[in-house]
């Protein structure tokens, strides 16, 4: 293989692994908060900020896999 082709697929894996963990990640955030939700309705205020704050950071990385894409 040569060069070209080798970047190439290493930056295809790299947001390929940058951008799966991460999505997994925001939907089990998801999964669980509307789990806790649908047992205890009176506690929707107390998780919304956090749960939109943890998916903000597993969206963050899922940034920085994009980020390493274009600088390879």
């Amino acid at each position: 293989m040569d060069p070209e082709t080798m970047t190439t697929l290493v930056k295809g894996m790299t947001i390929a692994v940058g951008g799966i963990f991460p999505a997994i990640a925001i939907g089990k955030t998801a999964s669980k908060a509307m789990e806790s939700i649908g047992r205890n309705p009176e506690s929707a205020d107390k998780l919304f900020v956090p749960m939109l704050l943890g998916m903000a950071f597993a969206e963050a990385i899922a940034i920085y896999a994009l980020v390493i894409t274009f600088i390879l």
